[in-house]
Protein backbone atom coordinates (compact mmCIF):
# COMPACT_ATOMS: atom_id res chain seq x y z
CA UNK A 1 0.00 0.00 0.00
CA UNK A 2 0.91 3.66 -0.88
CA UNK A 3 0.15 6.97 -0.48
CA UNK A 4 -0.28 8.18 -4.01
CA UNK A 5 -0.17 12.27 -4.81
CA UNK A 6 -1.42 12.80 -8.38
CA UNK A 7 -0.09 16.02 -10.25
CA UNK A 8 2.67 15.69 -7.60
CA UNK A 9 4.84 18.08 -9.66
CA UNK A 10 2.07 21.31 -9.45
CA UNK A 11 1.99 23.63 -6.89
CA UNK A 12 -0.43 21.95 -4.44
CA UNK A 13 0.77 18.65 -5.04
CA UNK A 14 4.62 19.40 -4.32
CA UNK A 15 3.55 21.12 -1.22
CA UNK A 16 1.04 17.65 -0.30
CA UNK A 17 4.62 15.47 -0.69
CA UNK A 18 6.13 17.95 1.24
CA UNK A 19 4.01 17.37 4.00
CA UNK A 20 3.90 13.84 3.66
CA UNK A 21 7.41 13.45 3.93
CA UNK A 22 7.31 15.15 7.00
CA UNK A 23 5.41 12.43 8.69
CA UNK A 24 5.63 9.27 7.15
CA UNK A 25 8.70 7.14 5.39
CA UNK A 26 9.44 8.59 1.88
CA UNK A 27 9.13 4.66 0.44
CA UNK A 28 6.00 4.71 1.68
CA UNK A 29 5.05 7.85 -0.83
CA UNK A 30 4.19 7.48 -4.56
CA UNK A 31 4.36 10.47 -7.05
CA UNK A 32 1.91 10.80 -9.94
CA UNK A 33 3.69 12.88 -12.85
CA UNK A 34 3.68 13.68 -16.66
CA UNK A 35 7.46 14.51 -16.70
CA UNK A 36 10.11 12.55 -15.03
CA UNK A 37 12.73 15.27 -15.17
CA UNK A 38 10.60 17.78 -13.43
CA UNK A 39 10.19 15.36 -10.83
CA UNK A 40 13.68 14.15 -10.28
CA UNK A 41 13.76 15.88 -6.85
CA UNK A 42 11.42 13.76 -5.69
CA UNK A 43 13.22 11.11 -6.87
CA UNK A 44 15.97 11.69 -5.19
CA UNK A 45 13.90 12.14 -1.60
CA UNK A 46 13.27 8.48 -2.38
CA UNK A 47 9.60 9.05 -3.64
CA UNK A 48 8.51 6.20 -6.18
CA UNK A 49 7.83 8.12 -9.87
CA UNK A 50 4.79 6.62 -11.58
CA UNK A 51 4.67 7.78 -15.06
CA UNK A 52 0.94 8.75 -16.22
CA UNK A 53 -0.86 11.58 -17.82
CA UNK A 54 -4.20 12.44 -17.10
CA UNK A 55 -4.97 12.86 -21.00
CA UNK A 56 -4.10 9.36 -21.63
CA UNK A 57 -6.22 7.12 -19.80
CA UNK A 58 -3.72 3.95 -20.67
CA UNK A 59 -0.92 5.45 -18.88
CA UNK A 60 -2.76 5.35 -15.63
CA UNK A 61 -3.23 1.42 -15.71
CA UNK A 62 -0.08 1.30 -13.62
CA UNK A 63 -0.43 4.88 -11.29
CA UNK A 64 -2.50 2.83 -8.44
CA UNK A 65 -2.03 0.04 -6.85
CA UNK A 66 -4.93 -2.19 -4.60
CA UNK A 67 -5.08 -0.46 -1.35
CA UNK A 68 -3.31 2.32 -2.10
CA UNK A 69 -4.88 5.75 -0.69
CA UNK A 70 -4.64 8.44 -3.52
CA UNK A 71 -5.11 12.12 -3.76
CA UNK A 72 -6.57 13.43 -7.13
CA UNK A 73 -5.40 16.94 -7.84
CA UNK A 74 -7.90 18.59 -9.98
CA UNK A 75 -6.32 19.23 -12.99
CA UNK A 76 -5.86 22.84 -14.40
CA UNK A 77 -7.20 22.44 -17.29
CA UNK A 78 -10.68 24.19 -16.86
CA UNK A 79 -13.21 22.56 -19.70
CA UNK A 80 -10.81 19.60 -20.15
CA UNK A 81 -11.12 18.24 -16.16
CA UNK A 82 -14.15 16.27 -16.83
CA UNK A 83 -12.49 14.04 -18.61
CA UNK A 84 -8.96 14.11 -17.26
CA UNK A 85 -10.72 13.33 -13.79
CA UNK A 86 -12.93 10.69 -15.22
CA UNK A 87 -9.34 8.42 -16.44
CA UNK A 88 -8.09 8.90 -12.99
CA UNK A 89 -11.57 7.65 -11.28
CA UNK A 90 -11.95 4.78 -13.82
CA UNK A 91 -7.67 3.69 -13.49
CA UNK A 92 -8.31 3.96 -9.64
CA UNK A 93 -11.47 1.85 -9.63
CA UNK A 94 -9.92 -0.99 -11.42
CA UNK A 95 -6.81 -0.98 -9.18
CA UNK A 96 -8.83 -1.00 -6.03
CA UNK A 97 -7.55 1.81 -4.20
CA UNK A 98 -8.99 1.86 -0.70
CA UNK A 99 -8.90 5.91 -0.73
CA UNK A 100 -9.62 8.42 -3.11
CA UNK A 101 -9.57 12.05 -2.09
CA UNK A 102 -10.01 14.35 -4.09
CA UNK A 103 -9.74 18.73 -4.12
CA UNK A 104 -12.77 19.92 -4.77
CA UNK A 105 -14.14 23.51 -4.32
CA UNK A 106 -15.66 24.87 -1.29
CA UNK A 107 -19.31 24.34 -0.86
CA UNK A 108 -19.64 21.39 -2.89
CA UNK A 109 -23.35 21.26 -4.90
CA UNK A 110 -23.83 24.78 -3.28
CA UNK A 111 -21.06 26.34 -4.90
CA UNK A 112 -22.93 28.71 -7.83
CA UNK A 113 -19.82 30.01 -10.54
CA UNK A 114 -18.42 28.52 -13.06
CA UNK A 115 -15.15 27.23 -11.63
CA UNK A 116 -17.18 25.13 -9.52
CA UNK A 117 -19.03 23.19 -12.15
CA UNK A 118 -16.44 20.33 -13.30
CA UNK A 119 -15.36 20.13 -9.59
CA UNK A 120 -19.55 19.30 -8.99
CA UNK A 121 -19.52 16.51 -11.97
CA UNK A 122 -16.07 15.07 -10.89
CA UNK A 123 -17.78 14.73 -7.25
CA UNK A 124 -20.07 12.77 -8.62
CA UNK A 125 -18.65 10.49 -10.58
CA UNK A 126 -16.61 9.69 -7.79
CA UNK A 127 -19.98 8.63 -5.47
CA UNK A 128 -21.30 6.87 -8.61
CA UNK A 129 -18.05 4.82 -8.57
CA UNK A 130 -18.77 3.30 -5.43
CA UNK A 131 -15.34 4.44 -4.41
CA UNK A 132 -14.61 4.82 -0.02
CA UNK A 133 -13.94 9.10 -0.81
CA UNK A 134 -12.84 12.17 1.06
CA UNK A 135 -13.58 15.15 -0.89
CA UNK A 136 -11.32 18.31 0.43
CA UNK A 137 -13.50 21.08 -0.70
CA UNK A 138 -10.54 23.58 -0.44
CA UNK A 139 -11.70 27.52 -0.45
CA UNK A 140 -9.35 29.95 -2.35
CA UNK A 141 -5.75 30.37 -2.11
CA UNK A 142 -4.21 33.53 -1.06
CA UNK A 143 -1.57 33.08 -3.37
CA UNK A 144 -4.19 33.99 -5.78
CA UNK A 145 -3.72 37.40 -5.33
CA UNK A 146 -0.21 37.53 -3.59
CA UNK A 147 1.10 35.96 -6.14
CA UNK A 148 -0.19 38.85 -8.11
CA UNK A 149 1.27 41.87 -6.16
CA UNK A 150 3.43 43.38 -8.75
CA UNK A 151 0.49 44.97 -10.78
CA UNK A 152 -0.85 46.16 -7.69
CA UNK A 153 2.69 48.19 -6.56
CA UNK A 154 2.66 49.48 -9.67
CA UNK A 155 -0.30 50.85 -10.34
CA UNK A 156 -1.36 51.26 -6.30
CA UNK A 157 -4.79 49.89 -6.84
CA UNK A 158 -6.50 46.29 -6.06
CA UNK A 159 -8.77 45.92 -8.90
CA UNK A 160 -11.96 43.75 -8.43
CA UNK A 161 -15.73 43.28 -8.96
CA UNK A 162 -16.39 41.91 -5.91
CA UNK A 163 -18.06 44.92 -4.00
CA UNK A 164 -17.70 44.12 -0.06
CA UNK A 165 -17.88 40.62 -0.65
CA UNK A 166 -14.98 38.71 1.97
CA UNK A 167 -12.41 35.84 0.85
CA UNK A 168 -11.69 32.76 4.12
CA UNK A 169 -8.60 32.12 1.90
CA UNK A 170 -5.73 30.00 3.46
CA UNK A 171 -2.51 29.30 1.68
CA UNK A 172 -1.56 26.26 -0.57
CA UNK A 173 0.46 24.90 2.12
CA UNK A 174 -2.54 24.76 4.76
CA UNK A 175 -4.54 23.07 2.12
CA UNK A 176 -1.30 20.47 1.81
CA UNK A 177 -1.50 19.92 5.06
CA UNK A 178 -5.31 19.25 5.32
CA UNK A 179 -4.74 16.74 2.37
CA UNK A 180 -1.61 15.04 4.17
CA UNK A 181 -3.23 14.39 7.68
CA UNK A 182 -6.42 12.97 5.56
CA UNK A 183 -4.30 10.90 3.67
CA UNK A 184 -2.40 9.32 6.52
CA UNK A 185 -4.68 9.67 9.53
CA UNK A 186 -7.07 6.77 10.57
CA UNK A 187 -9.07 5.68 7.73
CA UNK A 188 -12.37 5.40 9.45
CA UNK A 189 -12.11 9.04 10.26
CA UNK A 190 -11.92 10.43 7.10
CA UNK A 191 -13.62 7.96 4.54
CA UNK A 192 -17.07 8.79 3.15
CA UNK A 193 -16.71 12.52 4.33
CA UNK A 194 -16.40 16.01 2.99
CA UNK A 195 -14.53 18.61 4.31
CA UNK A 196 -15.18 22.57 3.82
CA UNK A 197 -11.95 23.85 3.95
CA UNK A 198 -11.46 27.51 4.33
CA UNK A 199 -9.18 29.92 6.08
CA UNK A 200 -10.15 31.38 10.10
CA UNK A 201 -10.95 34.55 8.88
CA UNK A 202 -12.30 36.41 5.88
CA UNK A 203 -11.27 39.78 4.35
CA UNK A 204 -12.78 42.32 2.33
CA UNK A 205 -10.83 43.70 -1.09
CA UNK A 206 -10.34 46.76 0.59
CA UNK A 207 -9.06 45.54 4.09
CA UNK A 208 -6.29 43.53 1.48
CA UNK A 209 -5.37 46.94 -0.16
CA UNK A 210 -4.97 48.00 2.95
CA UNK A 211 -2.38 45.29 4.25
CA UNK A 212 -0.44 45.30 1.33
CA UNK A 213 -0.03 49.52 1.60
CA UNK A 214 0.67 49.40 5.47
CA UNK A 215 3.52 46.57 4.66
CA UNK A 216 5.04 47.83 1.30
CA UNK A 217 4.67 51.82 2.38
CA UNK A 218 2.70 52.99 -0.58
CA UNK A 219 -0.29 53.75 -1.06
CA UNK A 220 -2.90 51.44 -2.35
CA UNK A 221 -6.13 51.90 -2.79
CA UNK A 222 -9.62 49.35 -3.71
CA UNK A 223 -11.40 50.19 -7.14
CA UNK A 224 -14.44 48.45 -6.82
CA UNK A 225 -15.42 48.42 -10.60
CA UNK A 226 -18.53 46.50 -13.11
CA UNK A 227 -18.17 43.35 -14.55
CA UNK A 228 -17.41 44.47 -18.14
CA UNK A 229 -14.95 47.46 -16.74
CA UNK A 230 -13.02 44.13 -14.88
CA UNK A 231 -13.02 41.97 -18.12
CA UNK A 232 -11.78 44.66 -20.06
CA UNK A 233 -9.00 45.51 -17.60
CA UNK A 234 -7.74 42.13 -17.91
CA UNK A 235 -8.08 41.53 -21.24
CA UNK A 236 -6.33 44.51 -21.68
CA UNK A 237 -3.25 43.30 -19.71
CA UNK A 238 -3.07 40.38 -21.39
CA UNK A 239 -4.75 37.97 -19.95
CA UNK A 240 -7.02 35.28 -22.16
CA UNK A 241 -10.05 36.31 -22.51
CA UNK A 242 -11.65 32.46 -20.98
CA UNK A 243 -9.83 32.99 -18.22
CA UNK A 244 -10.45 36.83 -17.64
CA UNK A 245 -14.24 35.93 -17.74
CA UNK A 246 -13.33 33.50 -15.46
CA UNK A 247 -12.04 35.62 -13.03
CA UNK A 248 -14.42 38.16 -13.28
CA UNK A 249 -17.02 36.11 -12.46
CA UNK A 250 -15.21 34.70 -9.59
CA UNK A 251 -15.30 37.82 -8.04
CA UNK A 252 -18.93 38.00 -8.49
CA UNK A 253 -19.58 35.08 -6.84
CA UNK A 254 -17.08 37.22 -3.83
CA UNK A 255 -19.54 39.65 -4.18
CA UNK A 256 -22.46 37.44 -3.09
CA UNK A 257 -20.71 35.26 -0.29
CA UNK A 258 -19.81 31.71 -1.90
CA UNK A 259 -16.40 32.25 -0.41
CA UNK A 260 -16.70 34.06 2.89
CA UNK A 261 -17.92 30.19 4.39
CA UNK A 262 -15.47 29.85 7.30
CA UNK A 263 -15.79 26.17 9.42
CA UNK A 264 -13.10 25.04 11.46
CA UNK A 265 -12.41 22.02 9.34
CA UNK A 266 -8.84 22.99 7.98
CA UNK A 267 -7.36 24.43 11.35
CA UNK A 268 -9.00 21.37 12.78
CA UNK A 269 -7.36 18.63 10.49
CA UNK A 270 -3.90 20.59 10.17
CA UNK A 271 -3.67 21.21 14.22
CA UNK A 272 -2.90 24.86 14.30
CA UNK A 273 -4.96 28.15 13.22
CA UNK A 274 -4.90 28.84 9.52
CA UNK A 275 -2.05 31.46 8.11
CA UNK A 276 -2.71 35.02 8.21
CA UNK A 277 -3.11 36.82 5.24
CA UNK A 278 -0.85 39.54 6.55
CA UNK A 279 1.93 36.67 6.94
CA UNK A 280 0.98 35.68 3.05
CA UNK A 281 1.57 39.20 1.75
CA UNK A 282 4.65 39.80 4.44
CA UNK A 283 6.30 36.72 2.09
CA UNK A 284 5.56 38.18 -1.29
CA UNK A 285 6.52 41.27 -0.51
CA UNK A 286 10.27 40.20 0.71
CA UNK A 287 10.54 38.20 -2.74
CA UNK A 288 8.73 40.75 -4.97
Amino acid sequence: MSIVVTGATGQLGRLVIDALLATVPAQSVAAVVRDKEKAADLAERGVELRIADYDRPETLAEAFGAGDRVLLVSGNEVGRRVPQHTAVIDAAKAAGVAQLAYTGVLGGDEADFDLAAEHKVTERLILDSGLPYTFLRNGWYTENYTANLAPVLAHGVVVANAGEGRVASATRADYAAAAAAVLTGPAEEHLNRAYELSGDVSWSFAEYAAEVAAQSGQEIAYSDVPAETHLAILTGAGVPAPFAEILVDVDRAVGRGALARRTDDLSRLIGRPTTPIAETIRAALAVS
